[in-house]
């Protein structure tokens, strides 16, 4: 029996209007076409047969590594795996954990989603897939094609870190380095011309993949197995694809009687754009945003989606807007923890220290999630090492430097 045979997904639900349902296949790549307009579009979700879901499912033990475990509350997983999930959750303070996701395949929480999306392209027999990014999603896309044995094209921004760009062409992606305003419509005609499966957004407000969120929800099930139901869960959040798996993970343990309660779940964006934050203050389903400079380019997004917007307010959590300086903060006090993570990994912790610093109390213990290794960060490996004479009078003038 085949991994794909254990998945309960039954559909496709549109979130603009819960009543409308798809057939699970293919996936509806350019999100719910009945409810769309020229400026918004609504995602949709998979849908599952929940009342045949294992009574074990949640207390049996883990078997393998991989996404495996989790099977009949995703969608059905058509591509071969590469270990990916089963993070470690690392306590950092008082009540205070961080999910590192930095310990997946490639490094990032993609990892999660890419299983579930490659699979897709798989099972409706596309020849390759298509990805815009400079960073985390890329790589992550390119190792998983490359693990299926399909075609990847990356279309990457010319700033995009020299190590990620090593990391693509290794997996044997074609990567193309073009104008970031131009990604996303070369990418639509790649896919029109082609045929080849978009794992990234091809619509006004995102949408995104509709497959990929799905594998985010097993970060919720893997904190509900070593901690219990938090208080607060606070998400580094571009597209807020990952905080909808959150949310979505920790429904359906409640739904499903598992647990009584959702934990409040928190988008933390950089604070030169914001799309999540405008949307909840405005009350607009989603929200399009003109971003400005900032470092934390994996989570620099114009565009927001539905998603987000439905998970922060049916938590009863906020969307948070950090800056620069808060980011690099807490990506040091992570390090000095022994995790390195990228500037845009440290978010949910330098979210979750600028809603206690004014006056939020969970109440409770929080999961600050970390995306991504330290490795994916601008001007990684640009700060060579400077030559030191060997002798002790040497060594002490560098250590006595360092202070």
């Amino acid at each position: 029996m085949t991994t794909s045979a254990v998945s309960l997904a039954t559909a496709q639900r549109s979130l603009g209007d819960p009543d409308l349902r798809y057939p699970l296949h293919p996936p509806l790549l350019r999100g719910c076409p009945r409810t769309a307009t020229p400026e918004l579009v609504f995602p949709v979700e998979v849908d599952y047969a929940y009342e045949d879901v294992p009574a074990d499912l949640f207390t049996s033990s883990p078997r393998g590594g991989g996404l495996e475990r989790w099977a009949p509350l995703l969608p059905p997983l058509d591509a071969p795996g590469l270990g990916e999930g089963g993070t470690p959750l690392v306590p950092v303070g008082d009540g205070v954990w961080v999910k590192d996701e930095s310990r997946n395949p490639t490094w990032s929480h993609k990892d999660r989603l890419n299983r579930v999306a490659v699979g897709a392209a798989v099972h409706v027999g596309a020849e390759g897939i298509a990805v815009a990014s400079s960073g985390n999603h890329g790589a992550s896309a390119a190792a998983y094609a490359a693990r299926a044995g399909l075609r990847c094209v990356v279309l990457a921004s010319a700033g995009a870190p020299p190590a990620v760009a090593s990391f693509l062409r290794a997996y044997g992606a074609d990567v193309v380095a073009v104008p970031a305003a131009a990604r996303w419509p070369l990418l639509a005609m790649i896919a029109d011309r082609l045929g080849y499966h978009t794992v990234s957004n091809l619509t006004p407000t995102h949408t995104g993949h509709p497959f990929g969120p799905e594998g985010y929800k097993t970060v919720a099930y893997e904190i509900h197995a070593d901690l219990g139901v938090p208080a607060a869960v606070f998400v580094p959040t571009g597209y807020g694809e990952l905080l909808f798996g959150v949310w979505k993970g920790f429904r359906e343990l409640r739904d499903l009687g598992v647990t009584d309660r959702v934990p409040r779940v928190f988008g933390c964006e950089p604070a030169a754009g914001g799309p999540l934050a405008a949307a909840v203050r405005s009350g607009a389903p989603a929200a399009v945003v003109e971003p400005g400079a900032t470092d934390a380019y994996a989570i620099d997004c114009s565009v927001g989606g539905n998603r987000a917007v439905r998970a922060v307010l049916d938590s009863g959590g906020d969307a948070l807007l950090v800056t620069d300086t808060e980011l690099a903060r807490a990506r040091d006090d992570l390090a000095r923890q022994g995790l390195w993570a990228e500037l845009s990994a440290a978010a949910g912790l330098a979210g979750f220290r600028q809603w206690t610093a004014r006056g939020g109390d969970a109440g409770g213990p929080v999961v600050c999630v970390s995306t991504s290794s330290g490795f994916k960060d601008l001007g990684v490996g640009g700060d060579p090492l400077e030559p030191v004479e060997p002798t002790w009078e040497a060594l002490t003038r560098a250590l006595g430097h360092r202070g």
